[in-house]
């Protein structure tokens, strides 16, 4: 299977990925690890974690962050072997543990795969965010990574919430047209919401939504200001856009 190698974070660490088939890592991923706080130290697990490029991004901008990841696709966790593998990654690699599982494991089929309740404490996730009746890609692997199962948000932040410590963390990346099927999932669960935005512009609509939150929370909600990707005009990152897609700054 044709294959590339890729930097992220400025060359901090490098994504093997397929070529031709199945889910290619970008901006997203970058998006979703940087909303993990600065100086994160402890357990973060990456659920759908793909070849690993959001959890590797948490683990480059965090020195002392131990990080999982989960994926479901033994495609796509055989990518992030490769990647783990790989000379580049050696001294990140020391820091990820990869855990091949369905993430909407329950009870003690998700405690055999190695997804201890109470393990973590931080969980991020970008989920499959297309729904059934948007348009398929010929792609079955992509299908898989890219189109939303039935319930989805609530098995996964059921998994979440299950393996994450009380007080612990989550972060989720994802369409804003979720937002409703998010907040159920999250209801009871998680608490301390922080949304964010994401605009492709400063005049256009957000594309993307973050949700960052605490285990057994019972603070407010808060809307944060958007992160806008690009100028006006032409697709130049803004500053900070720059800064989040390449480690050197958190979203929050």
């Amino acid at each position: 299977m044709p294959e590339t190698l890729d930097a992220f974070h400025r060359g901090a660490f490098h994504l093997v990925q397929p070529a031709l088939k199945g889910h290619r890592a970008g901006v997203d991923a970058m998006i979703l690890a940087s909303a993990v706080p600065d100086g994160f130290s402890g357990s973060l697990v990456d659920l759908g974690a793909g070849a690993g490029a959001a959890g590797l991004g948490v683990a480059a901008r965090c020195p002392s962050a131990h990080v999982t990841l989960v994926e479901r696709s033994a495609f796509m966790a055989e990518f992030a072997r490769k990647t783990l593998a790989h000379p580049l990654n050696a001294d990140i690699a020391r820091r990820v543990t990869l855990i091949e599982a369905d993430v909407t494991l329950a009870g003690r089929a998700r405690a055999a795969a190695g997804l201890a309740d109470n393990a973590y404490d931080f969980a991020i996730m970008n989920p499959p965010f297309n729904a059934e009746a948007d348009r398929r890609t010929p792609d079955a692997l992509k299908a898989e990574a890219h189109v939303m199962p039935k319930d989805m948000f609530e098995q996964w932040i059921r998994t979440a919430a299950a393996i994450v410590k009380p007080g612990g963390g989550i972060a989720i990346i994802a369409r804003p047209a979720s937002i409703s099927e998010m907040l159920a999932a999250l209801s009871g669960r998680f608490g301390g919401l922080t949304l964010v935005p994401v605009q492709p512009r400063p005049d256009e609509a957000a594309i993307r939504i973050v949700m960052r939150g605490v285990r057994g929370s019972r603070a407010k909600m808060t809307l944060a200001p958007p992160l806008v990707l690009h100028g006006a005009s032409g697709n130049t990152f803004t500053e900070r856009a720059d800064a989040i897609n390449n480690g050197r700054k958190g979203l929050l």
